[in-house]
């Protein structure tokens, strides 16, 4: 049996508590919990570099810092970020002085107004005034950002205290100040105070006044509710409460205030505050290029003037080659001095459907002959090419492994034998080009080509293989523009410019190649020479400008796109006209479609300055001949009918010609008296007209297949008086075009000029004469020549009067080549060894 002493009344058990120490404990517990709450931010503290916006709008400035547009958030709105040191203190003192007036006293609470929010609402029954701090709201609207669909309940509220702690605890004010005027929200997709600024005024947050600045604090209250074009009232009377608050902070007195709140600020028109872009095509694109860290205003350096120029030039020319079936054209406009951009049309216009957006500027496409000049560019580089080098533009078949033969042809569909280089390139002559290709060769031109920043050549060379001369690989007007630049500026690879002072891809960093500033002054000189394209473009084309001005035009196979690019010594141009689905355009060609529009944006551009002369090569200019390219002292030809100065490399003695274009000259004799046929190269006796000695030049370089055309110094016999006329052939393709070979025509098409050889007497007869060709009547006619269409085979040539006839015979053959090479039909007028008879036509083989 248990015993004890009983319990004194009031007695303690033992580990009994007194009630005392129970609410002593509880006041301590929840001290100790509110302080952890409170004292937990400390350690958790949000950092600077996590409220960076990453999803935000960019306004872009032109050159002269006036709106090019805005291009709205991944999320489609139009957020604009500045630091705090580029928001009006006006706006800032109104903003502070409307939602949170003591915002440097708390720490992210004001318990103060919580207290007095709180009793106003009991005796209200409803909510009279908030309490909520900037913090508190900047909480709010990064919670939204990453909860759009959070409420506003207790839980809500308690969160937002507790990240407005966290904000505190990490941030300064003015970081949170920053923070929180850049995400506003200013109505519609308007967010930050920037962005309003812009849309509303016109003006940066910089530059608000107080009326606009007052009217901006006023807006976040309820954006939608206090839109200023919908309703201005409601807004005055919420912008007479900022403008109260302000006066009794002492930043306003009360007249100031009573002649703000007068009148509402003058807003732009709704749509003029970048709804509507300009240059959109180089905005989209710029946006994907800018590198991390770019601010959310970009000055760019885009001319205004200029782009809107150049965008009504472009919607002018395809209008006008509608019925050509052209609906596209770009253009691209370069100052050559620092590279800068100042104007960039992707399309004529990129809100008309689909099509409209896409980018004619960065859009990959086969350039035609425009890659030309870098091919010569190089060739004249290593050696392999002089100025005053011969090249063949005769037909040649290239054997491709798998496939039918290659078998380059020129634009015109005619072929001119062999032609001196600068000809050849300001000509667009194809031949050439490949054939010099051929000796350079594809990988060594595809490095250059790379090296000059054509960063989309990425297939091997076999892949573009010898029709890279003619565009087979695919380039944008963006890197043409930037490689002929590089010409521009004497071979000085230089980066383009969008962005003044920011590395901007693709390329920015690449390394540009710098060419030879000598070679690239002569082929400046050979582009800009109107008289050197006048075959095939004339010299008063489009291409042709009252100033200096270096160009090359280009047409992609089936006519699906037409180049020009150009350049002055301040500007470089560089258009496209043609269709973005592909399909052809119709009997349009580079100096029809994009010529025209280069030559507009070039006048503009010079219109109150002309440009400087270009700077020549300090090469010697020699004398030569204009078919030969032999010196006029050169002592293995005969006279040249035609000389031109042409540039020299300096001790580099020329040979014949550049390899395999060798020319061998054939001198021509007068007939021997009495013999009744005249060489075209003399008179025999009689006075002519023009009496300037006519000379033949025939060229047997190895592998030549051209026609060419020789003296004929026998005839047949003579049934007619001695003293009559006498004749001989003569070609007929102009006032030098003795010096010129003869070409065929593909059977069944009509033959042009070049394909004709000329009969002439050397009289005019007192009557009408008859011409016979193998006997067959030609025509009976009193003109002393007859033009006859070239064809293969032996010929005599008769001509028949009322008292004398004479006759004369010769052979038009094929000529083959080397072994080894690829065959090239051609034909050439051989002497007939039978003087009275006609031989029986017979094939050269090939070697």
């Amino acid at each position: 049996m248990g015993s004890g002493r009983p319990q004194r009344p009031g007695q303690q058990r033992p580990g009994q508590q007194r009630p005392g120490q129970r609410w002593a404990w509880a006041v301590g517990g929840i001290v100790v919990v509110g302080l952890g709450i409170r004292g937990l931010p400390l350690v958790m503290p949000v950092q600077p570099e996590s409220l960076q916006q990453a999803d935000r709008a960019l306004t872009f400035l032109d050159r002269q810092g006036q709106p090019l547009g805005t291009l709205l958030s991944q999320s489609q709105e139009r957020t604009l970020t500045v630091p705090l040191d580029q928001v009006s203190p006006r706006f800032i003192n109104a903003i502070i002085a409307a939602e949170d007036q003591h915002f440097y006293q708390h720490r992210g609470v004001d318990w103060g107004a919580a207290v007095r929010a709180t009793e106003q609402a009991l005796k209200a029954g409803h909510i009279v005034s908030g309490a909520s701090t900037l913090s508190m709201q900047l909480a709010r609207l990064l919670s939204q950002a990453q909860n759009p669909d959070g409420d506003r309940a207790l839980p809500q509220k308690l969160r937002e205290v507790w990240l407005a702690w966290r904000l505190e605890a990490g941030l300064t004010k003015a970081e949170i100040l920053e923070a929180y005027v850049n995400r506003l929200p200013m109505g519609g997709n308007l967010y930050g105070v920037e962005a309003a600024a812009r849309f509303y005024f016109g003006v940066p947050a910089a530059d608000l006044t107080w009326d606009q600045a007052t009217v901006l604090a006023a807006l976040p209250n309820d954006p939608n509710g206090l839109n200023p074009y919908s309703h201005a009232m409601a807004l005055r009377q919420r912008q007479g409460y900022v403008l109260d608050r302000l006066v009794a902070e002492g930043d306003l007195d009360a007249v100031q205030a009573d002649r703000i709140a007068a009148q509402l600020p003058t807003l732009q028109l709704r749509q003029s505050g970048g709804d509507r872009l300009q240059a959109p095509h180089f905005l989209f694109w710029l946006s994907g290029q800018l590198p991390p860290g770019v601010g959310a205003t970009i000055a760019t350096t885009i001319d205004p003037d200029l782009q809107t120029f150049v965008q009504a030039q472009v919607q002018q020319v395809t209008t006008a080659l509608a019925s050509h079936n052209v609906t596209h054209a770009a253009a691209l406009v370069l100052d050559n001095g620092t590279g800068e951009v100042l104007a960039y049309v992707g399309s004529p216009d990129y809100w008309e459907g689909f099509q409209g957006r896409n980018d004619g500027v960065q859009a990959l496409r086969q350039p035609g002959s425009a890659l030309k000049p870098f091919l010569y560019q190089l060739a004249f580089d290593r050696g392999s090419l002089q100025p005053t080098s011969l090249l063949d533009d005769v037909p040649t078949h290239y054997p491709i492994p798998g496939s039918q033969l290659y078998s380059p042809m020129d634009y015109s569909g005619r072929f001119q034998g062999t032609v001196r280089v600068r000809l050849a390139l300001a000509n667009s002559l194809n031949l050439p080009a490949v054939r010099l290709l051929e000796r350079v060769t594809v990988p060594v031109f595809l490095t250059r080509l790379q090296q000059l920043g054509f960063r989309h050549l990425t297939q091997s060379s076999d892949f573009y293989g010898l029709g890279l001369a003619l565009g087979s690989g695919e380039v944008s007007l963006w890197e043409l523009a930037r490689a002929y630049m590089t010409l521009a500026t004497g071979g000085q690879g230089r980066q383009m410019v969008t962005v003044p002072g920011v590395a901007v891809q693709p390329g920015a960093l690449e390394s540009m190649a710098s060419l030879d500033r000598t070679t690239t002054y002569l082929l400046t000189d050979m582009l800009r020479d109107p008289y050197a394209r006048a075959q095939a473009f004339g010299v008063e084309s489009v291409l042709t400008l009252p100033f200096p001005a270096a160009v090359k035009t280009g047409t992609s196979s089936q006519f699906r796109d037409t180049w020009t690019v150009g350049y002055t010594q301040d500007y470089t141009v560089a258009t496209w006209v043609g269709n973005f689905d592909g399909s052809a355009m119709v009997e349009v060609s580079g100096v029809t479609g994009a010529a025209p529009l280069w030559q507009r944006i070039m006048l503009k551009l010079h219109e109150h300055q002309e440009p400087e002369p270009f700077p020549l090569p300090d090469w010697p200019q020699v004398s030569v001949c204009a078919a030969t390219g032999l010196s006029a002292d050169d002592s293995r030809g005969t006279p040249c009918a035609t000389m031109v100065l042409e540039y020299s490399r300096p001790q580099s003695p020329r040979s014949d010609a550049a390899p395999g274009s060798d020319a061998a000259l054939s001198s021509v004799q007068p007939s021997a008296p009495g013999s009744g046929v005249c060489a075209p190269s003399s008179a025999c006796g009689v006075d002519r007209p023009d009496s300037a000695p006519v000379r033949h030049i025939q060229f047997p370089a190895p592998g030549d297949r051209f026609f060419l055309i020789t003296d004929q110094s026998n005839s047949g016999p003579s049934s007619g008086p001695s003293s009559g006329p006498s004749f001989g052939p003569m070609p007929s393709s102009g006032p030098s075009s003795s010096d010129a070979p003869i070409e065929s025509h593909p059977p069944g098409s009509p033959p042009t000029p070049s394909q004709r050889i000329q009969f002439q007497l050397t009289a005019t007869p007192p009557q009408p004469v008859s011409w016979f060709l193998n006997d067959h009547p030609l025509a009976t006619q009193r003109q002393p020549d007859f033009f006859w269409d070239l064809a293969p085979g032996d010929w005599v040539l008769k001509v028949v009067a009322a008292d004398w006839q004479e006759e004369v015979g010769f052979t038009v053959e094929a000529l083959g080549e080397a072994a080894g090479t690829t065959l090239k039909r051609g034909f050439t007028l051989v002497e007939t060894p039978e003087a009275d008879g006609v031989s029986n036509p017979q094939e050269k083989p090939v070697p």
